[in-house]
């Protein structure tokens, strides 16, 4: 269990990235989901021991995670959003130097894992490939195989499926879906699907605050016959943003799609429609802002 406690940070630049977050992440998915500047980096930045915070606790499994800091990063997985590799480095080598830095120095335990690091995620057949040849879910793999380095309890993926293709990213989360039985994993993303999907906890952060937590189901099942639907002209998007709690305005074949929160019938041309955890995020991300409607609308 990863239990959080008032964790606090403000940069220099008098920017309030965190403000008083309180957290517990059992073992399993976690999913966090926020906009971009929501806090989320900040979060998994300090959690990650990169950068302290002004106040507040981390604590694993009982060991507090910013009084020893070397112990911590013994205990983590870390895949950042953004990584670099060395592009004309095999896999299967460049794996290995890790394995190096993170203290497995006996050459045939360094091996063993490295083969089977390479196994579990996938990329076996392609271990003698260089890493700049790479497409962009089998460097996310790779990022996964050096994160699992040392076997560690608390795993850490910060936007991992952006830029993918379904494929590519069906066959990550499934991975983590995986690592997920023996590891708190906690997977910061802003596409909903990828939380709904995989993981049995989650919480809504923005501007620094966590807006929401708990079970995906039981948060979805807040908006069970509150949700209603309509196709709307764009001339008319206006007036029915000023008359009625949109949650969620997208384009459908150019016309504008609306997701309306309502106890009762809108009105005319309204469906009702079953709720998902898009409409619970979008509901919170409006309770103090304003509706972010697609290109061109």
């Amino acid at each position: 269990m990863l239990q959080i406690r008032g964790l606090s940070k403000t940069y220099a630049n008098g920017t309030h990235a965190l403000r008083g977050v309180d957290l517990d992440m059992p073992r399993g998915l976690f999913g966090l989901l926020g906009p971009n500047g929501a806090g989320k980096s900040s979060l998994m930045r300090t959690i990650a021991t990169l950068q302290a915070p002004d106040a507040g606790s981390i604590v694993l499994d009982g060991v507090d995670l910013q009084a020893d800091k070397l112990a911590a990063r013994r205990t983590l997985g870390y895949l950042p959003q953004e990584f670099g590799v060395y592009p004309k480095v095999a896999a299967e080598d460049m794996l290995a130097h890790l394995a190096v830095l993170k203290g497995v120095t006996a050459r045939g335990e360094r091996k063993e894992l490295v083969q089977a690091l390479l196994q579990q995620v996938n990329l076996w057949d392609v271990r003698k490939r260089k890493l700049g040849g790479f497409s962009g879910g089998m460097r996310q793999r790779f990022g996964i195989a050096q994160a699992l380095i040392g076997k560690p309890t608390l795993i850490i993926v910060d936007e991992p499926t952006a830029g993918l293709d379904p494929a590519e990213r069906n066959r990550f989360l499934n991975l983590l879906a995986e690592i997920g039985e023996h590891a708190v994993v906690i997977l910061s993303t802003h596409i909903v699907e990828d939380v709904t999907d995989l993981c049995p906890r989650f919480a809504v952060i923005a501007s620094g605050q966590v807006r929401l937590s708990g079970e995906p189901r039981e948060a979805i099942s807040g908006l069970n016959g509150r949700v209603w639907r309509k196709i709307v002209d764009k001339s008319e998007l206006a007036a029915h943003e000023r008359e009625y709690t949109v949650l969620s305005t997208r384009l459908v074949g150019g016309r504008p799609v609306i997701h309306v929160l309502s106890d009762t019938p809108p009105g005319a041309g309204f469906v009702q429609v079953d709720a998902d955890l898009e409409d619970v995020y979008f509901g919170e991300l409006r309770k103090t802002a304003p509706p972010v409607l697609p290109a061109g609308v």
